[in-house]
């Protein structure tokens, strides 16, 4: 592109046609030859008459110059004029685009896609082949067309980690294969990673590189640490200095005034619901809280147990990328522990110093519970332990039971008194693993001929497996289970002759676990011991207040439960493979250990993308890269605009050359008249370009006016459609778009059925039976809400049916566009469903889109929600974006939002399958399981009836007239 006084042309070749006006203006009022003299002598007759008319033997010089200007806006037009042309560098031959792709770069994503796009359209108009190379997902560089990749870069996201050297070593690998020469564009998430030189060495050898970049600062948060009583929050700077030194428009901590950010603690309330339970601000210009170099503030945050006991994460409020976000896990949660030793046989239960030293293991990472067990229980601690107690009451035992069923860990210790007593000898005792001989096993007392055993080695299938057994540690007394079929596959712990050293069962979700040695030094040195203190944590019955360090983990393989995307949020991670328990400590994180929660038996660990310690560098490019920044102005095309002036002049053209040359009726009229008559005759010329084909137009004279009417031929009338139509006039209908799948299209019809039945039994609408639209045949305007969903064989409307989708959405409907994908990825990201969409909503006049806000109308319009599930539950909820300006006044829970309906909401929870009901009214599919697959499917009708209500009411709801009551529902 050749940019001329700021506008770009595509074919500014084209521009040398204006040199040839001046020869056109001179032709143009050429003289046309003289007339021949003849005599003829009738001519006598017109002698003294006058010509009130006369023609001029020249082009009026403005005609002249009304035609030069016609051809001089063609000319231009069809030169390809942009205003605001991208300026990238110019070239010529291959383009290779080069992205981080990283968390980094998250909540910049859309203004990075906008920036691609441009540059992309502007490689389409030189003829550049183009190769997209994604640093953490690379793969072998194809060169396309331009166009092919702006169609493909919509589907693009940033990954949760950073490029590893790994990937990095296969990116320059890739480049070597790739023939000849290229230009780059390395669009940079702004910090620096290991290996990077080294790629950015290769690309300069292959030809001009550029980088993009944009200013501002980024931002992250450390593990959240539990340290005093308090939890300690470290929030990572990247440039402590503001953005950079050329002003790009830096914002965030060290760029303006404001040098804080929030920290929310987020977890679940009693009904599961996620909520903001504490939140705390860093203050990077407070000297005391912020590190010497700036990089860094720490804030603390304290809390009850109980409330710490629920937290999920932490999030930077406002920040959109998984380094915003902290996960917790066991070393945050400081377990309950109730400590109980037995006095004597039957007698009450009180903590006596046989756990002195558990107290001593456990007290840095554990609350312990103080008092009778019976008291106890109803606190519902983590964890019991049981020091020598051979037989509860029935009522206990029967309570304890209940309790290690729904998830209670019993430990429980042997002594003198389990020892002696008949507990478990001839059938196996619900709180017991395994059965007991009587009497115990005296191995090094001074009544024994043999030494003191040492344990054996920890089996892999052990909770211990990996951890160092000191030489020191030895077992003079236990007590000794009774073999039994299942005896080996509950052993956890042995010494070195075999004998069992601690066993386990399952019970229920919970279970019980035995030592057979006591819980002092009376009969073996193990208490005495750091081994000791490990076992517990791999019992998880401390908490890691302390993180946790590779050496502990040595041995174990964690599974992951939940991930984290490059935008901070949470997904089931059911298909990743385990990872080694050193790896997950000390690895770094990629595509193989992926930022998130992972779990080994009854112990979680976070893996975050930041670790403790861990720094966020700027990223420093060398001389000779050029770095350009974000926010260039949107490129508009001119030529339609031009080439539309030069037809509208030449229709003036047209129109002065009749009236020159006489071929209009000409009468004797005013100035005013005539300007009449030239509008009139203006309209009639450009009235071609208006009326759509198809339709018939015809003129009639009115006194010296020209009036333009529109005929369109009436279709035959259809009595049973007119019929149709007064029906759907008459009722609320809700309506589904065929896709062409039967199955689906069922499965849709079911589900509005069941979505109406819901609306006729809590409120006073009342559906008719829905129906199926036809985009390309059926009016759409009888129906409030369409529900499509999005399937990825799914045809294009055509140009009629758009037309008319677009006319629906401007005169108030709504469009609920279900992609059905939320099981298997992010809504629109990269499913065959959400390709489709894209496709789809291309040529949809669809607004702006935002994540459904927490403080959006349909949160509220009937029932208060915050959470939108269908089938699935963890699909974003995507609306009609709201006003930049909007702002939320002070003491009112909810922005002023009370602009009209949000027509288009795209979402891939399945609501269809979630509402569908039977003939009988009993759901078609099951959703979740149990008593929360119930809830969740309430959840769904409850969304289904807020959108209904919002189509019919808009956002009367956002009036503060209902400010008291919605206060009052919310218990604020």
């Amino acid at each position: 592109m050749t940019t001329i006084a700021g506008i770009g042309f595509t074919a500014p070749w084209l521009l040398l046609a204006l040199l040839a006006l001046p020869l056109l203006w001179l032709l143009l009022r050429a003289v046309p030859p003289a007339p021949r003299t003849r005599l003829f002598p009738a001519v006598t007759l017109l002698l003294g008459l006058r010509d009130d008319d006369s023609l001029s033997d020249r082009t009026p010089w403005w005609l002249l110059l009304l035609r030069l200007m016609a051809v001089a806006a063609a000319i231009v037009g069809l030169a390809g004029p942009v205003l605001n042309p991208t300026a990238t560098p110019t070239g010529r031959g291959p383009l290779l685009v080069v992205l981080d792709g990283s968390w980094a770069g998250a909540p910049d994503w859309d203004r990075t896609r906008e920036e691609i796009d441009h540059l992309l359209a502007e490689a389409g108009r030189a003829d550049r082949p183009v190769a997209v190379l994604r640093l953490t997902a690379p793969q072998p560089p194809q060169f396309q067309s331009a166009a092919s990749w702006r169609r493909q870069i919509i589907g693009e996201a940033p990954q949760a980690w950073q490029p590893t050297p790994e990937q990095l070593a296969r990116a320059r690998t890739q480049i070597d294969t790739l023939e000849g020469g290229f230009d780059s564009l390395w669009f940079s998430d702004g910090l620096t990673y290991e290996g990077r030189d080294d790629l950015l060495a290769t690309l300069r050898q292959r030809g001009r590189l550029t980088v993009y970049e944009h200013a501002t600062p980024r931002l992250a948060l450390r593990p959240v640490v539990y340290v005093d009583g308090a939890m300690e929050i470290t929030v990572v700077l990247s440039s402590p200095q503001a953005a950079s030194d050329d002003g790009r428009g830096a914002t965030g901590p060290g760029a303006g005034e404001d040098q804080t950010v929030t920290v929310l603690a987020k977890g679940p309330d009693p009904g599961g619901t996620m909520r903001t339970l504490g939140s705390v601000t860093v203050d990077f210009a407070d000297p005391d809280s912020t590190s010497a170099d700036g990089s860094e503030a720490t804030a603390r945050l304290s809390l009850p147990a109980e409330l710490r006991a629920r937290i999920r994460l932490f999030e930077l409020q406002g920040q959109t990328s998984a380094g915003a976000v902290s996960l917790a896990d066991d070393g945050l949660r400081r377990r309950e522990v109730a400590l109980i030793s037995a006095q004597s046989g039957n007698e009450g239960l009180a903590l006596l110093s046989p756990l002195h030293y558990l107290r001593k293991a456990l007290a840095p990472t554990a609350d312990f519970l103080e008092g009778g067990l019976s008291d106890l229980l109803p606190a519902n601690p983590d964890v019991i332990v049981l020091a020598d107690t051979a037989r509860l009451p029935p009522d206990q035992e029967a309570a304890v039971v209940d309790w290690a069923t729904e998830g209670g860990l019993l430990l429980r210790f042997a002594g003198p008194r389990l020892a002696a007593s008949d507990t478990a000898r001839t059938d196996e005792e619900p709180l017991l693993p395994v059965r007991l001989r009587i009497g115990g096993r005296s191995i090094g007392g001074a009544m024994s001929w043999g030494e003191p055993k040492t344990l054996a080695p920890f089996a892999e299938d052990s909770p211990f497996f990996g951890l160092n057994i000191p030489p020191d540690v030895t077992v003079s007394s236990q007590v000794v289970a009774q073999p039994d079929p299942s005896l080996a596959e509950r052993v956890i712990a042995e010494l070195s002759d075999g004998t069992p050293l601690v066993t386990r069962k399952p019970l229920g979700n919970g279970q019980i676990v035995l030592f057979h040695v006591t819980a002092n030094a009376e009969w073996s040195s193990l208490p005495l011991s750091g081994l000791f203190v490990q076992m517990m944590e791999r019992l998880a019955i401390s908490s890691g207040a302390k993180p946790a360090e590779a050496v502990d983990l040595e041995g174990t393989t964690w599974a992951p439960l939940q991930v984290l995307d490059g935008f901070g949020d949470l997904f089931d991670a059911d298909a990743l493979p385990g990872v080694a328990g050193p790896d997950l400590i000390a690895a770094t994180a990629g595509p193989e250990l992926q930022p998130g929660l992972y779990q080994n038996g009854d112990r979680r660990i976070a893996r975050n993308v930041m670790r403790t310690g861990d720094q966020l560098t700027p990223a420093q490019w060398p001389l000779g890269v050029p770095v350009n920044g974000y926010g260039a102005t949107p490129e508009r095309p001119l030529g339609g605009l031009l080439i539309s002036l030069a037809l509208l002049l030449l229709a003036l053209d047209v129109i002065a050359a009749l009236l020159l040359s006489g071929l209009l009726p000409r009468q004797p009229q005013t100035s005013a008249s005539k300007m009449r008559n030239m509008i009139s005759l203006l309209l009639l010329t450009t009235s071609v370009w208006v009326i759509s084909p198809g339709h018939e137009t015809r003129s009639h004279a009115q006194g010296n006016a020209i009036a333009i009417e529109e005929v369109t031929p009436s279709p035959p009338s259809d009595p049973a459609a007119d019929a149709l139509a007064a029906e759907r006039a008459a009722e609320l209908t809700l309506a589904h778009v065929l896709t062409g799948d039967p199955q689906v299209d069922q499965l849709a019809r079911d589900g509005l059925q069941g979505l109406s039945n819901t609306l006729r039994f809590r409120t006073s609408v009342e559906p008719a039976p829905p129906a199926a639209v036809d985009l390309e045949h059926d009016e759409l305007a009888f129906y409030p809400l369409l529900y499509w969903p999005v399937t990825a064989n799914q045809a294009m409307p055509s140009g009629a049916a758009y037309d008319r989708l677009n006319t629906y959405l401007r005169t108030g409907g709504m469009i609920l566009f279900d992609t059905r994908d939320a099981d298997l990825t992010r809504a629109g990201a990269s499913s065959p469903a959400g390709r489709r969409l894209q496709q789809l909503a291309l040529r949809l006049d669809v607004p702006p889109l935002e994540p459904l806000p927490a403080d959006h109308v349909l949160t509220r319009a009937f029932y208060l929600l915050q959470d939108f599930p269908g089938r699935h539950n963890r699909g974003a909820v995507w609306v009609e974006a709201a006003p930049a300006d909007a702002q939320q006044v002070e003491g009112i829970p909810f922005r002023n939002l009370n602009d009209g309906v949000t027509p288009v909401v795209i979402g891939g929870n399945d609501w269809a399958a979630a509402w569908a009901v039977d003939d009988n009214g009993r759901p078609l599919l099951p959703v979740g399981r149990g008593y929360a697959g119930e809830r969740q499917r309430e959840l769904a009708y409850r969304f289904g009836v807020n959108l209904v209500m919002h189509v019919l009411t808009g956002n009367y709801k956002s009036d503060q007239v209902h400010v008291p009551a919605l206060l009052d529902r919310l218990g604020q």
